[in-house]
């Protein structure tokens, strides 16, 4: 089935299975596809954002289960704490699964990486469908899940274009300005391969 994404400024994007159908406003959308379903979003469509430092955020980080919150708390640990831990690959692999779903609700579709040596966090991002970018070296800023808050320059996909992979995210802000000004947490719906990942409730 065809679906139609809109945001509040009538971008719209439409998607069949995978990829991207068509590209264009809300308006020349349903004339071309007079029976797709739409989805409207508040907000703005962009193309979804590339987090730099997979390797740090996946690797080389836990991310507590909430159950472990009053224990550990709720931030991702690295460094010592990280090490302390002596995580095995099961906690490992379940740590990753939650940082690749905690990025995909700050609209992150693809990790820029070294290459990742741990099998169980390698098989837990394949899973997400977040996409692996090869990074040569390592980036300057602060690991975020919200590449806003990692410092310059934001990175994101190419626009989606008719054929291209359906790979986007929703913010609930009324310009790439002000999603610059408020960061990622902005996120209300993200969408993988055709699939919607995501979505604030």
């Amino acid at each position: 089935m065809l679906t139609i994404h809109t945001d509040s400024r009538g971008h719209a994007l439409a998607v069949r299975g995978d990829s991207i159908a068509d590209a264009g406003s809300l308006e020349e959308l349903l004339a071309a596809h007079p029976h797709a379903r739409v989805r409207e979003w508040p907000g703005i469509l962009t193309p979804g954002l590339v987090n730099p430092h997979g390797t740090e955020l996946l690797e080389e980080a836990y991310h507590p289960d909430p159950r472990e919150a009053g224990e550990l708390g709720t931030e991702p640990l690295t460094g010592d704490a990280y090490a302390a831990l002596a995580l095995d690959d099961v906690r490992r692999g379940a740590s990753a699964r939650r940082g690749a779903q905690r990025m995909l609700a700050h609209g992150t579709v693809a990790v820029a990486c070294e290459p990742l040596r741990d099998r169980a966090v390698l098989d837990a991002v394949r899973r997400t469908g977040l996409d692996i970018v090869d990074r040569r070296e390592r980036p300057g800023g602060t690991p975020s899940l919200d590449p806003y808050a990692s410092g310059p320059p934001v990175r994101f996909l190419p626009v989606p274009v008719r054929g291209s992979a359906a790979r986007f995210a929703v913010f609930d802000v009324p310009d790439e300005a002000e999603l610059a000004r408020r960061g990622s947490g902005t996120c209300v719906a993200t969408v993988v391969s055709g699939r919607l990942v995501y979505r604030r409730r």
